[in-house]
């Protein structure tokens, strides 16, 4: 849907600027709807939730660059609240990055996230990874800042290297990743609360935290990460891990029982359905034609 009076990275800006924003990952569309429809002020879209729900694939940066632009095409076009978009490591070197951030950027992405990893990238809460070298990094984010037609579009620096090089080393590379531009920095896979304070005392630009689930990160409370100073929390799967674990019940409830009938409270109604897709708009204009 978009709104024409401020730009997507304007809005962004504008929402963490009254404070810390609790940020669901929408799987497709219709979650967008919903997270919108709740009242929360923005949406994520993870690489890890497009990869699993859209292409049935794991989170190893299999996904195109193609692909991705038209899951942020279908998503902003139905939305009006910003969408920060998992952008994993650019799709190559630095002027791939220049027509990542060009496409996505067209495609109506508010923030676009770019993360230190080597390709083959994993998922930031396992084991295995590598990261490309800090200067690597840093032209990156110049491509970035760069390429960008709006500068109001945020470019979010992440860094893995957390578990794989250590904390102080991911702060100095949040410090480095700051002066080749970032706009906010998301630390991915801290350990501990502690770690979570200590790197919001240390680091001014905004933070991001990631509140995941089953991950190496403690699941903290939204408050205390407002206190710590972290101006973005998401929880990227969240929604995708509820609606498979349900789905799961249903299936096994449909082959054992023979029906639904007992799973009808759970559902969301027909109505509650037209009414998140606006349907009586598209009907009410319909008739309008033939008037």
């Amino acid at each position: 849907m978009g709104d024409s009076t401020y730009s997507p990275g304007q809005l962004l800006r504008e929402s963490i600027a009254r404070g810390t924003l609790q940020v669901p990952g929408a799987p497709n569309a219709l979650a967008g709807r919903m997270i919108e429809e709740a009242g929360f002020e923005a949406i994520y879209l993870s690489g890890a939730a497009l990869s699993a729900s859209v292409l049935a694939l794991p989170d190893v940066g299999l996904f195109t660059l193609t692909e991705l632009v038209e899951q942020v095409h279908l998503l902003t076009s139905r939305v009006l609240i910003p969408v920060i978009v998992d952008a994993d490591t650019g799709f190559g070197d630095t002027v791939n990055v220049e027509r990542t951030i060009a496409e996505l950027e067209r495609a109506g992405a508010a923030a676009i996230q770019l993360e230190d990893q080597e390709l083959p990238k994993r998922c930031g809460h396992l084991s295995g990874k590598t990261l490309v070298t800090t200067d690597a990094m840093c032209a990156k984010l110049r491509a970035a800042v760069e390429s960008r037609a709006d500068p109001q579009t945020v470019i979010i620096a992440r860094t893995d290297a957390c578990a794989t090089e250590g904390f102080e080393a991911a702060l100095a590379r949040a410090k480095h990743y700051i002066s080749a531009g970032a706009d906010w920095i998301f630390p991915e896979a801290l350990t501990s609360r502690e770690e979570f304070a200590e790197f919001a005392q240390r680091v001014e630009v905004p933070l991001l935290a990631n509140m995941t689930e089953f991950g190496k990160s403690p699941l903290l409370e939204f408050a205390e990460l407002v206190e710590m100073g972290f101006r973005v929390v998401i929880y990227p799967v969240t929604l995708l891990r509820v609606a498979m674990k349900a789905m799961e019940t249903a299936l096994a409830i449909l082959q054992t029982e023979g029906t639904q009938r007992e799973l009808l409270d759970l559902m969301q109604t027909r109505e509650e359905l037209y009414e998140l897709l606006e349907y009586d708009t598209y009907e009410a204009r319909d008739r309008e034609y033939f008037s």
